[in-house]
C-alpha cells in the first residue's frame, strides 16, 4: 500500500518542530531519558527523536502515547478547541 507522504508549508513546520520540542523539554523535565520515555509510550526510540523533531511522518497515536506518559494527555482536547473562525461562519448563517 502506497502512503501518502504528508506536505507541511515551511511556516507551518516551525508549529510541528516548536511541539517537538515542548515535547523535549516536559521529558526532561520528568528526567527521563529516550529509552526510558520510547519504552513507557510503547514506540521505538527512532519514533521518539522524530516526535522530538516535529517530523509530521509520525502517527497521531505515537504522539499521543508520548503525552500520555508525561502526564499530558488532556493537551490533545485543546488541539481545535476554540474555533473562533468556525463559530464567526456560525453565527454569520444565523443571521
Amino acid at each position: 500500500m502506497n502512503r501518502k507522504k504528508q506536505i507541511i508549508y515551511p511556516k507551518y513546520k516551525k508549529v510541528m518542530e516548536q511541539m517537538g520540542e515542548n515535547i523535549k523539554l516536559a521529558r526532561k523535565r520528568r528526567k527521563l531519558t529516550t529509552t526510558q520515555l520510547a519504552e513507557r509510550a510503547d514506540i521505538a526510540r527512532s519514533t521518539l527523536y522524530l516526535i522530538e523533531k516535529g517530523n509530521e511522518g509520525v502517527a497521531i497515536g505515537a504522539y499521543f502515547n508520548v503525552l500520555r506518559v508525561l502526564g499530558l494527555q488532556e493537551d490533545f482536547l485543546k488541539l481545535a478547541a476554540d474555533d473562533t473562525f468556525g463559530r464567526k461562519l456560525q453565527d454569520l448563517e444565523l443571521l
